[in-house]
């Protein structure tokens, strides 16, 4: 009698009359049991949801990011391509050979500026990206870009001690005669940190942001596939920073190429060779990425999918990146010295081998 009447006071209980489908489920999994949500909703809804947001990524289109492209080129010139322009500028009595000079004081700066920029930049993608890879190759950039900020800052004071880039380590006249025999590699250890570990630490994860980033930027839609006004004005200026002319010593005025770019101050002049890409042997990233981009594109197309502008920015940036650099290989391809110091089937100069080779023995 009692067991009736209380399963007359909860119709809903389990095997009463009027109990709700799936009411026994519920009650039998316990209150700190969650049900799974394909349970709830079915794999069929649960996917079209799924499915419904990838669809909304590759329907949105970002706008010109003006401002981002804009504050990357003027950090990337001031910053970057400055530093020895400020070098030049400020008296050497101001910042002593055994204090961080100017130069490095904005390589610091960059070093905290990029990353900032490279994390609004991903903000702004209209596909969304693995938080924990950007994380990561944040992290990276900035130790790899510290690196080369400590191995950049000794190099640059060993040049005026007499130092030629365009020689090995061991074949430096102020480096080889030095005793003990052990501080040579020392030396040669610096030089590794500086141009290869350093370089490959900061410069992997930026391409790789910038092709990530760059893989969310296309749009089905033609129309949308053009770059306005100015950006296309920043592209000229954004790919001379990524294969840019980089000044060098104050020097006499040489003749013959060597002044395709110069600075007048004091009636002296500067000549300027090419940065960044040529610079620290970057150039096998910078290609590697290139033909990733070209490669996604191609695939891209086939399915109807356009740049938008931003991603037609960044190509376009490289792209005269390449023509710069191929100009800039062609000019040095016969030089002998050169080819000795960079043997092999990718033959790309570095600037401050060729100041040390080709301009400062003329000083």
């Amino acid at each position: 009698m009692e067991a009736a009447a209380r399963r007359r006071q909860h119709p809903g209980a389990a095997g009463g009359p009027g109990a709700q489908p799936g009411a026994s489920f519920l009650q039998a999994r316990g209150p700190q049991s969650p049900v799974p949500v394909h349970g709830l909703l079915g794999p069929g809804l649960h996917s079209r949801r799924h499915s419904s947001v990838k669809a909304d990524e590759a329907a949105s289109t970002a706008p010109f990011h003006l401002d981002l492209w804009f504050y990357f080129t003027l950090q990337n010139w001031v910053l970057d391509f400055g530093r020895p322009i400020a070098m030049l500028v400020f008296p050497l009595e101001w910042f002593p050979l055994n204090k961080p000079s100017v130069g490095d004081y904005f390589h610091m700066a960059y070093n905290i500026i990029t990353p900032f920029l490279l994390l609004k930049l991903i903000e702004r993608s209209p596909r969304t990206l693995p938080r924990s890879m950007i994380y990561v190759s944040i992290i990276t950039f900035i130790m790899g870009a510290s690196i080369h900020l400590v191995g950049d800052s000794v190099n640059h004071r060993l040049i005026f001690s007499g130092y030629q880039n365009h020689l090995s380590v061991r074949e430096n006249p102020i480096i080889k005669n030095l005793k003990p025999e052990t501080l040579i590699d020392s030396f040669e250890l610096l030089y590794y940190y500086d141009e290869y570990l350093g370089h490959s630490m900061w410069y992997i994860p930026f391409f790789l942001i910038l092709f990530m980033y760059f893989s969310g930027c296309f749009t089905p839609t033609k129309a949308e596939s053009s770059m306005p006004g100015a950006a296309l004005l920043l592209v000229v200026p954004s790919g001379l920073y990524y294969c840019s002319l980089f000044p060098f010593q104050r020097i006499q005025a040489s003749a013959g190429l060597l002044p395709l770019l110069c600075r007048f101050r004091s009636g002296e002049r500067l000549p300027w060779g090419w940065y960044l890409v040529t610079e620290g042997q970057i150039f096998i990233l910078f290609i590697f990425t290139f033909f990733a981009m070209l490669a996604l594109v191609l695939h891209q197309k086939r399915k109807r999918l356009f740049l938008d502008s931003n991603g037609l920015f960044l190509f376009s940036s490289f792209a005269l990146t390449l023509l710069l650099v191929a100009l800039w290989v062609a000019w040095l391809w016969n030089d002998p010295v050169l080819r000795k110091k960079y043997p092999g089937v990718i033959y790309v100069p570095e600037p401050w081998a060729f100041y040390t080779l080709h301009v400062s023995s003329r000083h």
